[in-house]
């Protein structure tokens, strides 16, 4: 077969895969753009050749000083699932900036508003080591910060505290909106929800922006809705990062090592839809043995690409 041929049923095959991924929405029509990653690469160099971008850059958030370390994101065989891959980020400490080392993985900057999701893997305890950091695994979307309280900043945050934070104790899911912040000194702007439960294992995050308001949902159940102040003005990169507390470093020399995995993510741009539907669409995107989709257009006018702050 020659190569046209091939490179032309490629195209029609993905067009149909495109369909029957979101055949399943209430009311979605076969234009709507996609952007799927089910994480079956062997090295980040993969990652990065479908948009993905490692943080290097040092500062905010976290232990001053830190590294922010593309080694830290990998790839593995799913424990439960030989046959399925998951990205894992691992961040580790010895309580020293110097050994302290974080992890963030950042897609394209060209997202707003519809319906994000991701199945992601928290754990309360570390792989090895003592307990206690204040440490901080995350699903998230946000812009740049043009300036000190800048009104069009964006930024909607699942951040799990498996050792509690900011007010609330252990084991809290924090949902976070944002309308600005100024960093010195720290002064947040912005609207958050809560719920303290044990999140250890797989759960299925997902956010609806749309409407005006941001609809926050852990394994199919709503727990927070933000209004309009916080809504998001301007496109944003798609985040996971792992990271520590400065305030909450475990007074203690010896090396601990934390990790979270993904399993998949997935983003249908001005389309609302409910867990069960995305969950469907995943599987049969799957079902097609499709592994990365991106059919979402860059932002006009096309914005660099962001992993930092």
């Amino acid at each position: 077969m020659s190569k046209d041929k091939t490179m032309t049923i490629d195209r029609i095959l993905k067009l149909s895969v495109i369909t029957v991924a979101i055949s399943t929405a209430h009311g979605a029509k076969a234009q709507n753009a996609i952007m799927f990653d089910d994480f079956s690469y062997q090295t980040f160099a993969q990652a990065k050749a479908n948009g993905w971008q490692a943080r290097t850059e040092t500062g905010h958030p976290g232990v001053k000083g830190a590294k922010w370390w593309q080694e830290g994101i990998s790839f593995h065989p799913d424990a439960l699932n030989h046959n399925n891959t998951v990205m894992r980020l691992t961040s580790k400490t010895d309580g020293s900036a110097q050994n302290t080392r974080q992890t963030q993985v950042c897609h394209k900057r060209k997202y707003r508003e519809g319906t994000y999701a991701a199945r992601v893997y928290f754990n309360d305890q570390p792989q090895y080591g003592p307990d206690g950091d204040g440490i901080v695994e995350t699903f998230y979307a946000i812009s740049p910060l043009a300036a000190p309280m800048d009104p069009d900043y964006s930024e909607m945050d699942f951040e799990y505290l498996a050792n509690g934070g900011w007010g609330e104790g252990s084991k809290t899911l924090f949902a976070t909106s944002w309308e600005t912040f100024k960093l010195n000194p720290f002064t947040p702007v912005n609207e958050y929800s809560t719920i303290q439960n044990s999140l250890q294992g797989w759960n299925t995050l997902l956010l609806q922006v749309a409407d005006k308001k941001l609809r926050y949902y852990i394994n199919g159940e709503l727990f927070a809705e933000h209004g309009s102040k916080v809504y998001p003005e301007v496109a944003m990169s798609i985040n996971f990062n792992l990271w520590f507390i400065a305030e909450q470093i475990l007074q203690s020399k010896e090396m601990r090592q934390y990790y979270q995995d993904v399993d998949w993510v997935y983003f249908i741009q001005d389309t609302k839809l409910d867990t069960q539907t995305v969950m469907n669409n995943v599987a049969a995107l799957r079902e097609k043995h499709v592994q990365q989709l991106d059919t979402v257009p860059d932002w006009r006018p096309k914005l660099d690409d962001y992993c930092s702050l």
